[in-house]
């Protein structure tokens, strides 16, 4: 029985995982696309291209319901909460528009990019932070705390070097991508770091706000 209970909640808990990340993912996608299209003349990332980010970023998320999960979520009942999805949603998903429109700005004021580096560009670097941010969002505490699972490592990671590499070969030119320059990619470290950074910076508060709510709602309903 304890057995039982115990799988249930980590369950609960790995599912809120992807939801919150797929969330705030679309959601900042949706918003960069958006901003994107009302200044460029051409599109921000080809059809074909989303297409094969979404599918790259859903591989990556296959090692979720595999994932370690910390002790202290276990400790008590999961339960859904979609007031706390839909802030982390409305925080999360602007915070990686942020770096979205600062690659933007890298792309076609430092590097000169027309439609098909553009569009390698927010390639690569959307699917890696919307990818290697689940490290920082899949614990309540600090991610170098909380050790993955070895299967959500090995398939986020290898996703990432995936994005990186496409570009690089015929099969990048078959999907119109075009070999970005050394700089780009010392632009896109930076990029990535900041963004982990400034996610676990906002992470934090989202979680006491709800654990907060959470204790008061529970003491109303013990009176």
């Amino acid at each position: 029985m304890r057995d039982g209970v115990i799988e249930g909640r980590r369950t609960v808990e790995n599912a809120t995982k992807y939801i919150l990340m797929g969330s705030s993912s679309n959601f900042g996608n949706m918003f960069s696309m958006a901003g994107a299209a009302l200044f460029l003349p051409f599109l921000p990332m080809l059809p074909t291209q989303v297409l094969l980010n979404n599918l790259l970023y859903d591989i990556s998320e296959v090692g979720v319901p595999f994932d370690n999960v910390d002790a202290e979520a276990l400790q008590k009942p999961a339960h859904w909460d979609i007031k706390f999805i839909e802030r982390f949603m409305l925080v999360l998903g602007p915070v990686s528009s942020i770096f979205d429109f600062l690659t933007f700005f890298a792309l076609l004021t430092l590097f000169g990019a027309g439609a098909a580096m553009f569009q390698t560009g927010w390639f690569i670097e959307s699917l890696a932070t919307q990818s290697l941010v689940i490290f920082v969002i899949r614990t309540r505490g600090a991610p170098w705390r909380s050790t993955p699972h070895p299967l959500l490592t090995g398939l986020t990671v290898g996703v990432v070097l995936i994005g990186l590499i496409i570009p690089l070969t015929p099969l990048g030119a078959a999907f119109g991508f075009q070999e970005p320059p050394l700089g780009f990619y010392l632009l896109l470290i930076g990029a990535i770091a900041a963004y982990l950074v400034l996610v676990e910076a906002v992470k934090g508060p989202l979680y006491r706000h709800a654990r907060t709510h959470t204790s008061q709602t529970e003491g109303w309903r013990l009176v």
